[in-house]
């Protein structure tokens, strides 16, 4: 089949995404959905039927794309997935849908190949690259380098931290009181301090590259984006400076306010909050002045896999 497409679905712990991509690597189709599957889970341990209604709905909207495309497809379920305990039964809905078993991705995974698609379409350096993956229930950080044509992984780690847990477990006020912000600021820095202790390399990348919804949303509020635009967005240098005027207008409004910041999705304003103080956090406590923003991400390192394994499986015909 050698004009084959190739899709890729992730199920995220805050948004359920699609991307469709030729055999030639053109992109045909990409979209985001935020359908917050992690909701509830960081408490009960389950995730949720409203939940999972959200989010069977869009992977069936997905469907149909896919099948104009007479797409392959993978499907993958990361962190709010791992937490909960009826995954298996959520699966089994998914798998009725789309006639594909879903892949419960590991954090080593999740994080190697979100840092494989966030580093494919930018520049190689001479230096190690990190990829902060800020997701609905956990924080990936991955360093990596692409020297001498190769992008090889080094090492990972996820952190129990992401927009949707860490909204439900510190930011209680609308808008949150400054002791909240505190507090959640507080405890993703230590969490950065530790993962340098054990890991120094993650204190010493040559460049940092952030990735996934908040941090592109971060980034469209700064730039004050009435519309999505990817070309604005992919390889933006987002400074600290931006991050911290960001964090402060969006962490002092109301939600009703909120929403009314160009940029800033409905459906994102109510975890937003959650994001910048990640997001602040790592900047401050690896002492970032600037990251690279990337709208490339896991999807896209799924799908470059798939497309590595079709042509191996046809070289090998």
């Amino acid at each position: 089949m050698t004009n084959a497409a190739f899709a890729a679905i992730d199920i995220g712990s805050n948004s359920t995404n699609l991307l469709i991509v030729a055999a030639d690597g053109h992109e045909l189709v990409r979209e985001v959905n935020v359908t917050a599957l992690g909701e509830g889970v960081g408490t009960s341990g389950v995730l949720a039927d409203a939940a999972m209604s959200r989010t069977l709905a869009v992977i069936t909207q997905y469907i149909a794309q896919i099948n104009d495309h007479a797409a392959q497809l993978t499907i993958t379920g990361t962190a709010a997935c791992r937490m909960a305990a009826n995954t298996a039964d959520f699966f089994a809905r998914v798998q009725q849908i789309t006639q594909v078993a879903p892949r419960l991705l590991s954090a080593s995974d999740e994080a190697r190949l979100a840092w494989q698609g966030a580093v494919a379409s930018l520049p190689p350096i001479d230096g190690v690259t990190m990829v902060v993956d800020i997701g609905g229930a956990s924080t990936e950080l991955t360093i990596g380098d692409t020297r001498d044509g190769a992008a090889v992984v080094h090492n990972s780690v996820s952190l129990p931290y992401g927009v949707v847990t860490h909204t439900e477990a510190e930011l209680h006020r609308d808008p949150p009181r400054p002791e909240e912000l505190a507090n959640a600021i507080s405890i993703m820095a230590d969490a950065i301090d530790n993962a340098v202790i054990e890991h120094p390399a993650f204190g010493e990348a040559s460049r940092v590259v952030g990735v996934a919804g908040s941090i592109v949303t971060i980034a469209a509020v700064e730039l004050g984006l009435r519309a999505y635009d990817a070309n604005r967005l992919h390889g933006l240098v987002l400074t600290r400076a931006a991050a911290e005027d960001v964090f402060r207008t969006l962490a002092t409004e109301t939600f009703a306010q909120r929403v009314h910041n160009p940029g800033l999705a409905l459906e994102r304003a109510g975890v937003i909050v959650a994001g910048c103080c990640l997001l602040v956090a790592i900047m401050r406590r690896l002492h970032l002045d600037h990251i690279i923003v990337s709208t490339h991400n896991l999807l896209d390192g799924l799908v470059a896999e798939m497309r590595a394994a079709h042509t191996t499986a046809g070289d090998g015909a």
